[in-house]
C-alpha cells in the first residue's frame, strides 16, 4: 500500500509501545500496498475550517481546514463527515490557481500524517506552487476507520497467529466503527477531493499518487480530467489489476533477492545456500511455531518469541520495501537457520506498526474494488503463493463481514484512455508494484513516458532522482524532454555480511581473490 514516510534505518526507527492488535496481526498478509515503512506522525493545530496550523516534522506554518460532505452521496441531507486537507504553501508562489495534489498509498494511509516526507519529495515543486495533502475518508482525520485494539509488543511477540478468530476480530472491528463502510471506496472519495480543490480554488492539479494512490490518481483522470494538468503514477497499481495480485510481486521480489545475493561475490561466499536455508526456515515453521526465550527488538528485555511461519514471512516481506532493510534479510535468513531468530525480530522492529493503515478503510476499498473481481482461475492460482494464499483466505473471512457493494468490475476495470501528460515510475526490485504493472497501466495512456529505476524498491520519487523528474513535468507540463539516465546511477546497497559491517562488493576481477580485496566498513 504504499509516500511520504521516512525509509527505516537502525538508526532512525522509533520505540513504539502501543499496536493496533488486528492490523498488526493481520497486516502482513492483508496490507495490500504500503507507501514507505517508517510512520512520521502528523498533529495539527487550530482545526477551525480553515486556519494555519504545524504539524510534526515540519517548521512551517500551513493553510489547514476541512470540508463538510455527506457521508453518502445519495443522501446529501443525511450524516455528514469532515474531509481535512493541509496546504504547503509555495515558497514563491507563482501559480496561485494551481497545485500539486500528493496522495497517499495504503490503502489506508494519511497524507498529512506524511507531511514532512512529501516536502522532502517535492521540495523543487515547492518553490512556485502549493502541496496539497487530504486525508482521504476514512483515513487520518477525516473520520477515521481504524479498530481499537492495543496489544502491547511482547503479547504481539508471543502471539501466535493461527490462534487468532479472524472472523470475531473483525466483527468486533467493524461493531466498533461509527460508519457506514460501504461508502469509503475510491470513487466515492474522489468527490471528496474535488470538493476540496473547488473550496480552495485551484482550477489546475498536478496529481501525484504513489502506491494505492496510483489508483486515486488514475480514477482522476478519469472522471475529471478537464483539470488535471500532470500526472505522476509512482508504484503504479493499474486499473485492470487486482491489488490482491501483490502476491506474484512479493514472489518475483524474493527471488531478485536470491539472484542478487548469488551475483554479490561476497553475499554468494557468505550465504551460499540462502534460498535452502530460507526454504529451511519455512518449511519447519509451517510444522508448527518454534518458541524460546528472547530480547525484545524495541526494549531489549527478556520476552517470549512464538515464531511463527506468519511472523517470519510477514517480516521478510516487509523488509523488501526498503533498500536499508533489504541489505540485512541474507543474514537475518543465515541466523535463523541456525536456530538464532533474534536477527528476524530486528527486521520485524523496523516495520513493527510502521504502515499506519487505517484497517477499517483497507477493508472498504479492496473488499469492494479487488476481492470480488478476482476469476477463479485466479483465485486457484493464488493457492501457489503463500503470500497470495494467505491474502486470500483473510478475506475470505473478512470482505463477506464488511459487505461492500460490488464495482461495476467491467467499467471500474477498464485501462484509463488519456492524453493528460503522464510520467510512470517503477522499481526494479519493488515488492508491490512491480515494473509489469507499469506497463500494463500504460495501455491507452497516449501521452505518457515509463521509466524504471534499477535499484529503487517501492516509492521511486524517494529513493533516486524521481523527484527532479517530476518536478520538471510540472514545470514543463510535458513528458517530451524526460529523460531516464539519472536513474541508473548506482545507488544500490551492499549486503550486510554479519551482525555489525556491511561488505565492498568485490570486483569482478578480483572475483577468485576475494579475501584479499575485501574491506569492512561500519554502517552508520
Amino acid at each position: 500500500m504504499l509516500q511520504g514516510k521516512v525509509m527505516p534505518t537502525a538508526n532512525n526507527v522509533r520505540p513504539i509501545i502501543r499496536l493496533k492488535y488486528v492490523a498488526y496481526t493481520l497486516l502482513p498478509l492483508i496490507a495490500a500496498l504500503l507507501l514507505f515503512s517508517q510512520p512520521t506522525l502528523a498533529s495539527t493545530e487550530n482545526s477551525a475550517n480553515d486556519d494555519s496550523c504545524y504539524v510534526d516534522g515540519l517548521s512551517d506554518r500551513l493553510h489547514c481546514g476541512y470540508v463538510t460532505v455527506p457521508e453518502n452521496y445519495a443522501k446529501p441531507d443525511g450524516k455528514q463527515i469532515r474531509v481535512h486537507y493541509a496546504v504547503l504553501p509555495a515558497i514563491k508562489p507563482s501559480f496561485t490557481k494551481e497545485a500539486l495534489l500528493a496522495i497517499a498509498g495504503g490503502p489506508g494511509q494519511s497524507a498529512i500524517e506524511n507531511a514532512a516526507s512529501f516536502d522532502h519529495i517535492f521540495t523543487k515543486v515547492r518553490q512556485q506552487r502549493d502541496i496539497l495533502l487530504i486525508d482521504q475518508r476514512g483515513t487520518g482525520q477525516s473520520n477515521l476507520l481504524q479498530c481499537d485494539n492495543d496489544a502491547a509488543v511482547e503479547a504481539i511477540l508471543s502471539i501466535n497467529e493461527n490462534n487468532v478468530d479472524i472472523q470475531a476480530e473483525t466483527q468486533k472491528c467493524l461493531d466498533g466503527i461509527d460508519a457506514d463502510v460501504t461508502q469509503y471506496g475510491s470513487e466515492i472519495a474522489l468527490k471528496d477531493f474535488e470538493a476540496v480543490r473547488s473550496h480552495l480554488g485551484y482550477q489546475k492539479l498536478h496529481v501525484y499518487g504513489i502506491s494505492y494512490g496510483t489508483r486515486m490518481a488514475q480514477l482522476y483522470m478519469r472522471h475529471y480530467p478537464q483539470v488535471l494538468a500532470t500526472v505522476t503514477l509512482d508504484g503504479v497499481v493499474p486499473m485492470q489489476q487486482s491489488v490482491l495480485h501483490i502476491g506474484d510481486a512479493i514472489d518475483r521480489a524474493i527471488d531478485l533477492l536470491w539472484q542478487d545475493c548469488n551475483d554479490n561475490s561476497l553475499c554468494r561466499q557468505q550465504f551460499g545456500e540462502l534460498k535452502q536455508q530460507f526454504e529451511q526456515v519455512n518449511q519447519q515453521l509451517q510444522n508448527g511455531p518454534i518458541i524460546s526465550q528472547t530480547r525484545d527488538p524495541l526494549t531489549n528485555e527478556p520476552t517470549q518469541l512464538t515464531m511463527t511461519q506468519a511472523k517470519f514471512m510477514g517480516a521478510i516481506r516487509m523488509a523488501l520495501y526498503s533498500t536499508n532493510v533489504r541489505a540485512l534479510i541474507p543474514h537475518a535468513i543465515h541466523q535463523a537457520a541456525e536456530g538464532n531468530f533474534q536477527a528476524i525480530m530486528g527486521l520485524y522492529a523496523l516495520t513493527v506498526n510502521s504502515t499506519g493503515i487505517a484497517m477499517g478503510m483497507h477493508s472498504s476499498v479492496v473488499c469492494g474494488e479487488d476481492w470480488q473481481r478476482l476469476s477463479e482461475q485466479q483465485v486457484q492460482q493464488a493457492q501457489q503463493s503463500y503470500f497470495a494464499r494467505e491474502m486470500l483466505k483473510s478475506f475470505d473471512i473478512t470482505c463477506p463481514i464488511w459487505n461492500m457493494p460490488v464495482v461495476d468490475s467491467k467499467q471500474f476495470s477498464a485501462a484509463i484512455d488519456s492524453d493528460i501528460p503522464t510520467l510512470v515510475l517503477s522499481g526494479q526490485i519493488d515488492p508491490a508494484t512491480p515494473p509489469s504493472w507499469g506497463e500494463l497501466a500504460m495501455e491507452k495512456l497516449s501521452n505518457a513516458k515509463h521509466f524504471i529505476a534499477p535499484y529503487a524498491t517501492h516509492g521511486v520519487a524517494y529513493q533516486s532522482c524521481g523527484n527532479e523528474l517530476i518536478a520538471q513535468l510540472v514545470n514543463s507540463s510535458s513528458v517530451e524532454q524526460l529523460s531516464e539516465t539519472c536513474l541508473s546511477n548506482d545507488v544500490s546497497r551492499n549486503f550486510y555480511l554479519n551482525a555489525n559491517t556491511v561488505e565492498q562488493i568485490a570486483k569482478p576481477s578480483d572475483a577468485d581473490n576475494q579475501s584479499s580485496t575485501t574491506q569492512g566498513a561500519t554502517h552508520d
